[in-house]
Order: structure tokens, then C-alpha cells, then sequence
């Protein structure tokens, strides 16, 4: 079975300083949702938006659905069928309310009014986020901007998703809710956690990223007390 997602042997180097990746390999494969830690620094929000294209690598090549991605203009589908949910929900947030911030994505790819805004009610109501529709989204918390974040990435109906320390700053209820929420959905996922309860309560394997290199690793861990059995 193919990856839907591959890097290999990717370099980077921000500008004056060292690299932060130095041949490092990932593959993602259909059902997979891979967990990536590694310290601060070590290259992870990096090495996702390299297999975007968001950032362009010094050497190493990105494979992803089937093709080899070279070019800006190669990425654009990719950015398309892989959703990517920033650690900053503020940085993807910037319509003035709810409703139109999960609708963009949908209008961008052609949707009409009508069918952007039936796209926006369907997927808050599979969030059980549909009370939040017409609420402000710079006066939302935290945590619910994150929720949002992540309903504005599904309404586009991605195939893959790239998530990058999606529980930052989280509750205890808007915790759980999003691993219920993510261990409920059908797309492979590359999801990048400094959080070892998380990442066993969602993740099907982890790898570490460190020295600029990716390594498998056997990583058990307890389930979260935070985390409701009835979600688990």
C-alpha cells in the first residue's frame, strides 16, 4: 500500500543557523495516524509545512497521492486533499464570525453561498460546535478556537490531516472532546504532540524527530485522566 504522504531525505536550514533537518524520512500511510515528538527545535512545525510546501527543503523530495511534489504549483493540490491545523488557532482564524471562517475554504474551492453555508451547518453540527455558528471568533477561547480551526480544515473535506500541537492550552473538557472528535474521523493524520497521554489515545505509532533525523519508537503509555472512559 502506497503512502499518502512521503518525504525523503529532506534538509533544511533556516537562515544563519543550523540545520534542523538533516536527512530526515516520514511516510504516512492510508489509516495511520502518526504521532511525531521530538524537543523544541528540533524541526517538527517545520517538517510539516514542508510536506505542504509551505517551506521549501535544501534537498530531499515530497511524494504525496501518488505524485512527486516539486514545484509551488505542484502543491496546490496537496494543499487541497491535506488539511493543516495550525498550533496557533489565531493564525488561521480570521473571518469575523464562526460561520464564515469554516465557509472560506469551501468558497475557495467553488462552493456556492448556498452550498458553502449547508457545508458550514453540517460540519458544526458533526462537531456539536452548531452553537458557536454566528458567535465573534476573536472573542471565542481558546479552546474553542481550536474546535473551530479544526472544523474550518474538515469542511474542506481533506483526505489527510497535519495537526501541530492541537491541545495546547486546552481544558479538560475541550480535551476529551477533541480526542473524541479526532478518533472519530476517517483521515490518515500526521499529528505532532509534546503530549504522551494524547498521543496514546489517539496515535497508532510514534516517531521522534531529533539530531534532524526521524526514528521509530515503541512508546506505551498509560490512558489519560483526563480523558472520560466513556470517550476512550
Amino acid at each position: 500500500m502506497p503512502p499518502l504522504i512521503e518525504a525523503r531525505g529532506l534538509v533544511f536550514a533556516y537562515p544563519g543557523q543550523p540545520r534542523v533537518l538533516d536527512g530526515a524520512d516520514l511516510a504516512l500511510l492510508p489509516g495511520e495516524r502518526v504521532c511525531l515528538l521530538g524537543p523544541n527545535g528540533a524541526g517538527k512545525s517545520t517538517l510539516l509545512q514542508i510536506l505542504v510546501g509551505l517551506l521549501v527543503p535544501e534537498a530531499g523530495s515530497v511524494s504525496a497521492f501518488g505524485s512527486v511534489r516539486r514545484q509551488e504549483r505542484d502543491f496546490f493540490e496537496v494543499r487541497r486533499r491535506a488539511g493543516f491545523v495550525f498550533q496557533d488557532p489565531d493564525d488561521q482564524l480570521f473571518c469575523p464570525t464562526v460561520a464564515e471562517d469554516v465557509a472560506f475554504g469551501p468558497r475557495n474551492q467553488g462552493r456556492s453561498r448556498a452550498e458553502a453555508e449547508a457545508i458550514v451547518d453540517a460540519t458544526l453540527a458533526r462537531l456539536d460546535l452548531l452553537h458557536l455558528r454566528d458567535r465573534v471568533t476573536h472573542k471565542l477561547s481558546g479552546g474553542e478556537k481550536r474546535l473551530v480551526t479544526l472544523a474550518a480544515v474538515l469542511a474542506m473535506e481533506p483526505e489527510v490531516l497535519l495537526l501541530d500541537e492541537p491541545t495546547n492550552a486546552l481544558d479538560e473538557r475541550v480535551y476529551a472532546r477533541l480526542v473524541e472528535i479526532l478518533r472519530g474521523l476517517p483521515q490518515a493524520m500526521i499529528v505532532v504532540s509534546h503530549d504522551p497521554y494524547f498521543r496514546h489515545a489517539i496515535g497508532t505509532r510514534s516517531v521522534r524527530l531529533g539530531d534532524g533525523r526521524v526514528t521509530g519508537i515503541d512508546e506505551p503509555s498509560p490512558p489519560d485522566p483526563r480523558i472520560d472512559a466513556r470517550s476512550l
